[in-house]
Parts: C-alpha cells; sequence; structure tokens
C-alpha cells in the first residue's frame, strides 16, 4: 500500500525486452536504501516488485499485463520516473490509500500556468469517471492529487511548485501518457452496494 506521495524522482538506466515482458533497471538511491529482494516500489504509480538491487538501482520485471495497462512500456533508457516506497504501518498517510494497481491510461490535454501553480487537464478513459469526483482524489503517475473539476471524459488538478520541481508531471506536456488509479473505496462501495441491489455491479 502506497500513500502517493512521491519521494524520489528516478530514472531509467536499461531496459530488456523479453518475449513477453520486460525487466526495468532504475536509479533511485533513497528508495533502494534497505530494499531487497521481493520488496515492492512504485514506479509511475506501479507496484513493482524489487528483483534485486545494486548501487542505487533496482531491476524488476514487468510483465505483458501491466505493460499493456500501464504507460511503462513507453519507458526508454534516461526516461525520469516517479518513485514510492511502500507506506509503513503506523506511519503518517500525507496523501491517500494507493495500491500500484493502475486503473488506465489517460493523456495530459494542456496545462494553464498561474502565478504559483499550474492546472493540468488529464483525460480519462469514460468507465473510469464516475470514480472521480471534485475535491476527490485520484492518482497521476503516482502522485495523490486533489481533483478541482470532473468532467465525463477528463479532470483538472491543481499542482504546487513542490509537485512541478519534484515529480515527471513538471516535465510532461499535452499528448503525454499518464498512468491512473482511481481510488479504491469508490469501487468497494460501487461493488457492494451493486451485490445489495442484486446487479452484482
Amino acid at each position: 500500500m502506497f500513500t502517493g506521495i512521491v519521494e524520489e524522482l528516478g530514472e531509467v538506466t536499461a531496459v530488456e525486452d523479453l518475449a513477453d515482458a520486460s525487466r526495468f533497471t532504475l536509479r533511485g538511491p533513497l528508495v533502494t536504501e534497505g530494499a531487497g529482494h521481493g520488496d515492492s516500489i512504485a514506479v509511475n504509480g506501479v507496484c513493482l516488485t524489487v528483483v534485486s538491487t545494486a548501487d542505487g538501482t533496482f531491476t524488476a520485471d514487468v510483465m505483458a499485463e501491466t505493460l499493456k495497462r500501464s504507460s511503462l512500456g513507453a519507458l526508454r533508457p534516461g526516461s525520469r520516473v516517479n518513485l514510492e516506497r511502500p507506506m509503513a504501518l503506523g506511519g503518517r498517510l500525507g496523501g491517500h490509500l494507493v495500491q500500484g494497481h493502475v486503473d488506465g491510461t489517460g493523456t495530459i490535454v494542456e496545462r494553464v500556468p498561474a502565478e504559483h501553480w499550474e492546472i493540468v487537464r488529464v483525460s480519462l478513459p469514460t468507465e473510469l469517471s464516475r470514480y472521480v469526483v471534485e475535491k476527490g482524489s485520484i492518482t497521476v503517475d503516482g502522485i495523490s492529487l486533489t481533483v478541482v473539476e470532473a468532467n465525463a471524459g477528463d479532470f483538472t488538478v491543481s499542482l504546487i511548485p513542490t509537485t512541478l520541481a519534484l515529480t515527471t508531471l513538471g516535465r510532461k506536456g499535452p499528448g503525454d501518457p499518464v498512468n491512473l488509479e482511481v481510488d479504491v473505496l469508490a469501487k468497494y462501495v460501487e461493488r457492494l452496494l451493486g451485490d445489495r441491489a442484486g446487479t452484482g455491479a
């Protein structure tokens, strides 16, 4: 479980294309501190399992299902990525509950700069829009953000200078893909209410 508070701006150092998967090597001295085989690290909001670590880098295998559902397949050596370690039980929940299970991808539509922040509009698949509400939470490339405006096919978020400086959203522009994870609590409520009504959905 993660919080969507990015700890480190990392970098892809190598990508090995396998038959039905890819093996990534990523640089992240902070998130690899104390990490070992089998631990989890979120990469642009995708929970990956550490295969090995060495000198501030770690490797992770990315299966075909993950490549299909996320934007990780577009990463190449030199790509910058948002990194986060799992939250520790008993620690502060700085963002919101994030599983690292991407629900789909969206696309940055526009960026509107202001004096001290920036408004970013992101498109999203129609089937995910019902989980996005004004003032609710959404995870964009692993970053816990508050929704400013929610529409059928897109939403907006307001980025503070810290987010712009320390995450990939400060570097991405219109047309760039992003990973999206909606609030898991909304999905559970929908399922439970559907089962209670006898619809199962």
